[in-house]
């Protein structure tokens, strides 16, 4: 929510692979809409370009790597319950002032970045976008596998919108704990997240 193209993990992957002339990898990052339909859209228009090998998707964007079959996926921090918070919270966006209020705290860092908009259209598909990302995750597809790392020190698991229970109900036990925070430090992502790409695409 809020992130894009140069946010921290993508622009550390995008450098990392870009480095290692031995291997034919690339990186694509693109920065969708914060309406969940118009984001499937967007990315499904993206999937069929790019015909990808692997999905990274993080915090609230792992509901919309979900949302993508046919193809192996790797999450950081996937925020499952966040739709639903955002979801049953959609008629405070029809408080006259409300949605502004949420616009300026949760103002994106300047550059290519989520535009956010918290009225009450966009924010009453979520809990829908939620469900058919969850339903597409009981695809029975040999592609579609699914790991989620989670931080030992992620706050939001205090608010169940970050959720390792969640998780197992839906994946069972394909995750891995790391001593750190939701928003995955660097040496977790060298140490944890780049050999599970390679793991993923079969690269040793």
């Amino acid at each position: 929510m809020g992130g894009g193209g140069d946010s921290r993990i993508p622009s550390i992957l995008k450098e990392y692979f870009s480095s290692d002339t031995s291997l034919d990898i690339k990186v694509v990052v693109r920065t969708y809409s914060f309406d969940p339909e118009e984001g499937r859209r967007q990315i499904a228009e993206w999937v069929d370009e790019l015909s990808p090998s692997l999905v990274i998707g993080e915090s609230l964007g792992a509901v919309q790597a979900l949302r993508i079959t046919g193809v192996p996926h790797i999450l950081v921090s996937p925020s499952l319950n966040a739709p639903l918070y955002l979801g049953y919270l959609a008629f405070l966006a029809l408080i006259p002032g409300v949605t502004a209020l949420l616009d300026r705290i949760y103002l994106p860092k300047e550059g290519d970045r989520q535009k956010l908009h918290f009225s009450f259209r966009i924010l009453r598909k979520y809990r829908a976008h939620r469900k058919a990302a969850l339903a597409d995750s009981a695809s029975q597809n040999a592609a579609d596998r699914y790991f989620a790392f989670f931080g030992t020190r992620d706050h939001y698991r205090k608010s169940g919108i970050v959720s390792v229970r969640t998780w197992e109900k839906y994946f069972g036990n394909t995750y891995a704990m790391y001593p750190g925070t939701h928003f995955m430090e660097e040496e977790f992502i060298f140490s944890l997240l780049i050999p599970a790409i390679y793991k993923s695409l079969n690269i040793k």
